[in-house]
């Protein structure tokens, strides 16, 4: 359990924007940009403007436990550099009261469809004492003009122009942004209507009693956490108090972290990230925050051996959860970061002999922490090819047993330590090769690229050495990224559906049916049953029956079956062959529970599962 101490009381709005102005109080830099639009600030002042509640802000003290990078609330200029307080939540209401109430310099907003332009603020004076003759459907108090002021109609016509203070002053239209430091406006308007019309005089005395005075005695509810408090605490709190609704990444805390000790960690991982997916793109859907678990995987690996050669009593874990990242020193990543970057040079090299080319076709996102941690771990041990043969072998039961669909923190760390003790004859085999089960009727369900297992199996089919219909070409890396491989259906979807009695979606959409070819052969096959289109090949390419029938067979596609279009003969080979594909890999038999396809494709209902 993680506690955090603070305090709580009021605090004046008007005072908490000063405050704001001088950078007494600043953000984190992990807090995100300033979004509001332009009708959330309108609701907002409005809502001041009626002693409605806004709700509570939520500060940090700065301090030792959790040091972070600091910067200035949005559209604040101020030279100083070391704030008192940090805001964790509020950062869209104060900043957006901040730049309409404070400063004189238009805002930087959008509009609700998410075009940006920037916006003055004005109160009609009339409207919000009740004043007001005009009689329309919109009784809104606050609106907001253009940057200069002036309102223009669609053609272009001026409508409304507030450009100097004389003609705000004639249009009764309080300024948003003198609101706290009214005098010098209410001079001028005194002055403006003294003799032209007195009772305007009572106008403004009114606005002052009902508007002017909410806004300077108004207050907030402030909770301060204290400057003990440490990352995790904060980490959590933010994400339950945050109004935003929207998870913090532990890679923004870090990089404010990081930042207070002057490094710049977004930087840091931006160039590696760019070297990275720019020469693999096997590695494109790597993320900060996985590259941040390997570093700490490795670096509370070397704690917890320290420790344990110093004959430590209280060994500390070894992992990669968001609370062992936040314990993770700029040193600590300043030594591992480069091995990791290596690391994944290694993930990539080794995702490639698997036949597995492009990030969406990596089976779970998530094997790749401690794949990268295992390859940096080993080092040279993992070169020989017994070392690859074992990495493989658990690589093949964390996807085909789905181990990687779930919670994982607790799996990632373990497979680490598991299988590298294994490849160096320390330990026995990880237990994720014997927790993994593979059941043969999982075929009938795979049906999308949603499925890890739906991947393994397109890749296994290309390490095996499937090859291409037409040009019998291993489909290997060249091929792929020159021909387009994808997973296409075996039995055409149209032949299919043409079928009397009719085959069932569920079994002609699985991955029973279904093989890595590319688009152009694909799209020579068309709608006509896969036998056609082979007896063209052997009667006008010359192609010998024997080649076509290894061509198939590198995809374990029964030829028999496929010669005859006997659909149902083709299912069930072609599933226990698959499941050999699946046995060889994982190194163990699969519970083969799998049954034919109904006799009937048509009589309304299948034993597939959906």
């Amino acid at each position: 359990m993680y506690s955090a101490s603070f305090d709580s009381t009021k605090i004046s709005l008007h005072d908490l924007l000063k405050e704001i102005g001088v950078g007494k109080i600043q953000l984190p830099d992990f807090q995100r940009g300033w979004v509001w639009d332009d009708e959330h600030i309108i609701s907002l002042i409005e809502s001041v403007a009626e002693s409605f509640p806004i709700g509570a802000v939520m500060m940090l003290a700065t301090g030792k436990a959790a040091s972070f990078s600091a910067r200035l609330v949005e559209g604040v200029e101020s030279s100083l550099t070391d704030p008192e307080t940090l805001i964790l939540d509020g950062q869209q209401r104060l900043t957006s009261l901040y730049q309409a109430l404070m400063t004189e310099r238009p805002v930087r907003t959008r509009d609700t469809k998410g075009k940006k332009y920037t916006r003055h603020y004005y109160f009609d004076s009339e409207k919000t004492v009740g004043t007001s003759s005009v009689t329309d459907d919109n009784d809104r108090i606050v609106f907001s003009v253009p940057e200069d002021r002036i309102e223009r109609s669609s053609q272009g016509r001026v409508t409304r122009d507030l450009s100097n203070a004389e003609q705000e002053y004639a249009a009764c239209l309080f300024p948003a942004d003198q609101i706290l430091k009214s005098g010098k406006w209410r001079t001028g308007y005194f002055k403006y209507w003294v003799k032209q019309d007195p009772d305007k005089l009572e106008l403004v005395n009114e606005f002052e009693e009902k508007v002017i005075k909410q806004f300077e005695q108004y207050h907030l509810p402030v909770i301060t956490l204290g400057r003990d408090t440490s990352k995790e605490a904060i980490c959590l709190v933010f994400e339950k108090v945050n109004t935003g609704g929207v998870n913090l990444n532990v890679f923004e805390l870090m990089t404010a972290s990081f930042a207070a000790e002057g490094f710049n960690l977004r930087d840091d991982w931006k160039q590696r990230e760019d070297r990275l997916k720019t020469s693999h793109s096997v590695l494109g859907n790597v993320k900060n925050d996985q590259f941040l678990q390997v570093v700490t995987m490795l670096a509370t690996q070397k704690r917890y051996r320290e420790d344990k050669r110093r004959g430590q009593s209280n060994l500390p874990r070894v992992g990669c959860r968001r609370s062992d990242i936040l314990n993770l020193t700029k040193d600590e990543y300043t030594e591992w970061v480069q091995r990791v970057e290596d690391g994944f040079e290694e993930v990539a090299r080794f995702l490639h002999s698997q036949k597995i080319f492009h990030s969406q076709d990596v089976p779970y996102q998530a094997q790749l922490v401690p794949l990268a941690a295992i390859l940096v771990e080993l080092g040279r041990d993992a070169e020989p090819s017994t070392a690859r043969d074992v990495i493989a072998r658990w690589f093949w039961n964390g996807v085909m047993g789905e181990l990687y669909g779930g919670s994982i923190e607790t799996r990632v760390a373990r497979d680490m330590s598991e299988v590298v003790d294994f490849v160096r004859d320390e330990k026995g085999a990880p237990r994720a090769i014997s927790e993994a089960n593979f059941q043969a009727s999982r075929l009938k369900t795979l049906r999308t690229r949603n499925s890890a297992a739906y991947k393994g199996i397109y890749a296994l089919l290309m390490r095996e050495g499937a090859s291409d219909f037409r040009t019998g070409e291993r489909l290997d890396e060249k091929t792929f990224y020159n021909d387009n491989i994808d997973i296409h259906h075996i039995f055409p979807k149209g032949w299919c559906q043409k079928q009397d009695p009719k085959i069932e979606k569920d079994a002609y959409d699985s991955i029973i049916n279904k093989t890595a070819i590319s688009a152009r052969t694909n799209r020579l096959i068309g709608a006509r049953a896969l036998s056609d289109y082979l007896k063209r090949l052997v009667e006008k390419d010359g192609l010998p029956e024997s080649g076509i029938t290894e061509v198939l067979a590198s995809h374990c596609i029964p030829a028999e079956a496929i010669r005859k279009d006997d659909f149902k003969m083709f299912y069930k080979e072609r599933a226990d062959l698959l499941v050999g594909l699946v046995e060889k890999v994982m190194g163990k038999q699969a519970t083969r529970d799998f049954d034919d396809p109904p006799e009937d494709y048509d009589n309304g209902s299948s034993d597939l599962e959906e």
